[in-house]
Parts: C-alpha cells; structure tokens; sequence
C-alpha cells in the first residue's frame, strides 16, 4: 500500500490552493516551492494545465497515478460522461464516503480509520480505503470504535444536510449511500466553497 508521505504545504504551494484544506504556510507563501518560486514564468501551456488539473483531482482524493488512471480507463469505459463518471468513482471511495459523513477530519485520517478496522460496510468490517461503495450500503463506525477521541471530535458540530447523497444516522453512527452524486457541477461548487 503506498500514498504520498511528503510535506504537504509543497504541493499545495506548487498548485497555489489550498488542496488539503487550511494551511498558513501557504497564506504566507503564497508562490511556488524552489529557489526560484517567486520568478518562474508565469505562462503555462494547454498542456501544463491539464497536468496540473490532475494531479490536484489525484493528491485531493489521495489516489496515486496507477489507481487514477485504472479509474480513468473504467470511467472511460462505462455509459456516461467520462468525467462525470471518474468523479463519481472518486467520491463512492470508502475513504471519502468516511470523510464526507465526517467520522473524519480529513481524508488521510478516514484513510487510516478504514485501515485501523474501525470501519463497517454493511455490518461487516471493511479495512480496504479504495472500496467502492454502492448505492443503499450503510458505512458507520464500528461497535468497539464508537467512543474514539478521534470521532467524537470529528463529528461534534459536523453538517450532515451538505451532501444530499448521504443519510445520517446520530443515534447508530452510520450513514447511508443513497446514490452516487449525480451532478458535476454541484461536486465543483462544493470544492469551490470549502
């Protein structure tokens, strides 16, 4: 199992947005890593953009180039419009179902926590984050797990109503998949809000 390890303020300097959430290194640098950050030219090609479009979708979602390109070619393959579907393959990932029903602070912690067995699926623990989750399947938070620090604090205060394609359950902990988002534009709004 890899993931990138590395210091994150780098990468969100290098794209100039804060991609894994907060981060006051780059409110005071707001430039390029390197030696020459600030004087880099500033003229990207059609190219260069497009790279960077995807490298911010790969280390947002915590996917690395195989499993993003694996997902690409499926999403390619399946009815629909390709980029639509990939972002809709992205989002019923087991992690970012666990980060969006905001058992976790972020999307490396609902790594781990899937990891560390603290998750379920359907009553049964599942430990792979990469997990596709379908439409009417129950995520929440195993028996045992259920009063970790790390969950209380995730979830006191959290807004369940943001994700209309997630139902909630306080008293279980557990949310349902009720489907797939189905509207691009509402994921890209979403992003562009937080």
């Amino acid at each position: 199992m890899a993931k990138y390890i590395g210091p994150k303020s780098k990468i969100a300097r290098r794209f100039g947005e804060p991609i894994f959430g907060a981060d006051k290194v780059l409110s005071r640098r707001n430039f390029p890593p390197g030696q020459h950050g600030n004087n880099r030219r500033r003229k990207q090609s059609e190219y260069a953009v497009m790279l960077a479009e995807k490298q911010k979708a790969k280390y947002t979602y915590g996917v690395l180039e195989r499993q993003f390109r694996n997902m690409f070619e499926s999403a390619a393959k399946a009815d629909g419009i390709t980029g639509e579907v990939l972002l809709q393959n992205l989002e019923s990932r087991l992690d970012n179902v666990v980060f969006r029903l905001g058992i976790a602070p972020t999307r490396a912690a609902a790594r781990q926590l899937v990891g560390h067995r603290h998750i379920t699926v359907d009553g049964k623990v599942v430990n792979i984050p990469s997990f596709a989750v379908k439409a009417g399947m129950v995520v929440g938070v195993r028996e045992k797990s259920k009063s970790l620090e790390v969950i209380e604090a995730a979830l006191a205060g959290f807004n369940h109503s943001k994700y209309p394609w997630i139902e909630w359950d306080e008293q279980a902990k557990a949310g349902k998949f009720l489907h797939k988002p189905i509207k691009e534009q509402l994921i890209v709004e979403l992003y562009s809000k937080n």
